[in-house]
């Protein structure tokens, strides 16, 4: 039979629809709602700056060559543009309908600029004249004659205007009357959101653009203002540099990064009260397509929403998260030492972040440390580990970091960290031509008893204390030669030193990490055929490889029991009748992100577990350097199997993914209700290892 495959841009719209039913779930707390607006929002920006900027290119190539793909583009976007539209209708109906009647019943009131009382309107003059002012550049509109530049998902007002001249004026002198002009939100300079002076035990915020709404005559002076409306261009923002060989990589992505915030438009979103004329004139005149044009609310750049300001009342935000502590990993002085005894695996959030940050730091004093080497693909600002590696290398430590420049929208965080490295005397690599590191790993070497010893941490997550904090990620720390010399090999590859190893232990994209995955599934078929016990359990951030999947359709039709938890988008189709009937797939959006991957394979009960940096995406396993590593030790094996199964349960954040993807909420009739972020965290705490 013929297999399907969901498509990819609408299983992530089905994703970031899951975001978004997080803001419409009353039971979430008002501001975590408000923060899942915000994310919904950001996703989608960046959707339109890379996947649909990336669909719409394909639309220049010749008939004959887009009939090779395997896919219409023109009808594809057309059907992205009516999903996208219709989540911003439900989007702007949980904002209306439910978060705003929901801020007034704890006595928050977002208001405009036509309500503020007279301290108010004191409050916000004093606001304007003082912060807003300076960074107000005003610019007016001739159609084929003054074309303003909007740049990249920074918000306008569009204005319409008049001279305030009089006199009378034929009919045709008044179509030729109105003026057009936009004025640029200055949200980089000065908050979105402005908390008004209270009034009683009542708490007032008002937008930055309804500040400006309110000022625009002051601005005009001389002009009528007739209407005005919020606007915001979104800019294609890929680099177009992923398969480049030749020249220095470095200089080309800066170079790239100076041009993203003008690449070509990839939608225009206006407010859907603007008028259809007003919107004719700004298409043309902006040299705009309808293809470009997405109606959207009053207000935009809703990732805003991000800081909106809390006047106090720590109900409306989940506790706070109190990261667990190993009892037994505190027993040792330090972290070589507690290594040298056993392997220890760690889980993010739920444990301290401070262990690896802490073991760097140990790793930059000991005098007995003669290097560390690390990947870095996405580094937190004023990052506690880039400074480690700084001292480190202060005190005359061989250190290594490879930095990958092309991680996506981090490329400038990226290259600043590592100049100020090197600068520190770090050895810093960059970016490998057509392939992006993104394995999370570090590696230390030590003096003991005369030898060098290994000491090697591996990672599904980045070397990044801020995302720490909210992602579901695993970090191990081994001495477990089998694995510290796999990743010793893994660095001398980065340093350019050999090629053409050969894993035993690690599964290494470019060294046979695609081929170990479908080994893996192909002995779970033979033994399914066999009529012994067949099963695959993935966590997995996303699944598109047409490959990989294709093998987990074959196991399906042997028997092969396959569970999955996925995230993201998801291109396999799971409970299809005589196609996937053996495999069913939920993904968990809660309140941390989860973001660890772990493959599990039963193999006729001497199961294999590996956690990895890397999904099965066709870029993980073709175009990246990742790495899945096993976990030997039985201990930890029962924990990521306990915390897997735990995760299976969960009836109250899971939506079953099926064949259409409709994001329904998974319920247990038995009334017993799981909600697994909360349950692991029990679960490690009652371990108290």
């Amino acid at each position: 039979m013929e297999f399907k495959f969901f498509n990819r841009e609408l299983s992530w719209l089905s994703f970031n629809h899951r975001v978004l039913q997080e803001a419409k779930d009353p039971s979430v707390p008002l501001y975590e709602r408000i923060k899942f607006l915000a994310i919904f929002s950001s996703n989608l920006d960046e959707f339109f700056r890379v996947r649909i900027a990336s669909l719409r290119s394909l639309l220049v190539l010749k008939k004959k060559t887009q009939k090779e793909l395997k896919f219409d583009v023109a009808k594809l976007i057309d059907k992205i543009h009516k999903t996208v539209v219709k989540l911003q209708e439900e989007y702007g109906s949980i904002y209306t309908e439910q978060i705003k009647p929901e801020l007034i019943k704890n006595d928050i009131y977002l208001i405009d600029h036509t309500q503020l009382n007279e301290v108010q309107r004191e409050y916000v003059t004093e606001i304007f004249n003082v912060q807003v002012v300076p960074h107000i550049m005003p610019m007016i509109i001739v159609k084929k004659k003054i074309t303003p530049f909007l740049r990249n998902q920074r918000l306008y007002l569009a204005v319409k205007l008049s001279s305030k001249q009089n006199g009378k004026q034929s009919k045709t002198d008044k179509a030729k009357r109105f003026k057009y002009a936009i004025v640029e939100i200055p949200t980089n300079h000065i908050d979105r959101f402005i908390l008004l002076p209270k009034v009683g035990n009542s708490n007032y915020i008002i937008f930055l653009d309804d500040i400006i709404r309110l000022f625009l005559p002051q601005i005009f002076y001389g002009y009528n203002i007739h209407e005005s409306y919020a606007i915001k261009l979104t800019r294609d923002a890929e680099l177009y540099i992923e398969d480049e060989f030749a020249g220095n990589l470095l200089e080309k992505i800066k170079k790239s990064l100076a041009k993203r915030s003008s690449g070509a438009p990839s939608r225009f979103l206006y407010d859907k009260a603007m008028p259809s004329s007003f919107l004719k004139f700004l298409k043309e005149a902006l040299l705009l397509s309808d293809e470009d044009l997405f109606p959207g609310a009053r207000y935009h750049n809703f990732s805003d929403f991000f800081n909106f300001p809390n006047p106090g009342i720590k109900s409306l935000n989940y506790p706070e998260l109190k990261p667990l502590k190993s009892r037994e990993f505190d027993s040792f002085d330090n972290f070589f030492d507690a290594a040298k005894q056993k392997d220890f695996l760690f889980y993010f959030p739920y444990h301290t972040y401070d262990y690896i940050t802490n073991a760097i730091e140990q790793a930059a004093r000991d005098p007995n440390v003669k290097s560390i080497k690390i990947t870095q693909y996405r580094v937190a600002r004023d990052s506690k580990i880039v400074n480690s590696l700084i001292k480190a290398a202060h005190r005359g430590k061989d250190v290594t970091a490879f930095v990958e420049i092309k991680a996506r929208f981090d490329e400038e965080i990226n290259i600043k960290s590592a100049e100020e490295m090197q600068k520190a005397g770090v050895k810093v690599l960059y970016s490998l031509p057509g392939l992006k590191v993104h394995a999370k790993t570090a590696l230390i070497t030590r003096f003991e008893n005369g030898k060098l010893k290994n000491y090697a941490y591996l990672s599904t997550g980045n070397f990044n204390e801020k995302t720490a904090k909210l992602y579901t990620d695993y970090g191990l720390f081994t001495t477990n030669g089998k694995l510290t010399n796999e990743v010793e090999r893994v660095f001398e590859y980065l340093e350019g030193q050999k090629t053409g190893y050969i894993f035993k232990h690690l599964l290494v994209a470019q060294y046979g990490m695609r081929q170990g995955f479908q080994k893996m599934i192909e002995n779970e078929i033979e033994n399914a055929k066999k009529g012994l016990p067949a099963a695959i359990t993935i966590k997995v951030n996303s699944i598109e490889d047409e490959r990989i999947i294709k093998k987990l359709y074959e196991a399906s039709q042997a028997g092969v029991k396959i569970t999955m938890i996925v995230r993201g988008l998801c291109c396999l189709m799971p409970g299809v009748p005589f196609m996937s009937d053996n495999i069913s797939a939920i993904s968990i959006v809660d309140k941390l992100l989860e973001h660890d991957r772990i493959y599990i394979f039963h193999n006729n009960g001497n199961e294999k577990i590996f956690l990895s940096s890397a999904d099965w995406m066709k870029r993980n396993l073709s175009r990246r350097i990742e790495i899945a590593f096993p976990i030997y030790n039985k201990e930890l094996k029962k924990r990521v199997n306990d915390i897997m199964k735990i995760k299976l349960q969960d009836n109250i954040k899971a939506r079953i993914i099926d064949e259409k993807q409709t994001n329904e909420y998974r319920h247990d009739e038995s009334g017993e209700r799981h909600r697994s972020q909360d349950d692991v965290y029990d679960y490690l705490k009652s371990l108290n290892v």
